[in-house]
């Protein structure tokens, strides 16, 4: 992909602002600083002694066992069908 074809959008994630660039619309690169910041807020109110960088890596700790979870869930879910499928 030239680098034309890349998109560049600022968004705001927990009061500083940061350029994403990359080939996804910006509509969903909107969407995901916005989930972003929002689960940076709801741990900073859980814990409000965290300093940023923390902050930051339990959000991203905390998203991916999120993710984890989605992927053995969907994994379970496509086997199950393969099963039904062989019968």
């Amino acid at each position: 992909m030239a680098q034309d074809d890349k998109t560049r959008v600022t968004v705001e994630i927990y009061n500083k602002n940061y350029t994403i660039v990359g080939s996804e619309e910006s509509s969903h690169v909107n969407l995901v600083a916005s989930l972003v910041d929002q689960k940076m807020r709801e741990i900073h109110g859980a814990n409000q002694q965290l300093t940023p960088a923390e902050l930051a890596v339990l959000t991203a700790v905390n998203t991916m066992n999120d993710y984890m979870k989605l992927k053995e869930a969907y994994a379970a879910m496509v086997g199950s069908q393969h099963k039904k499928e062989d019968k």
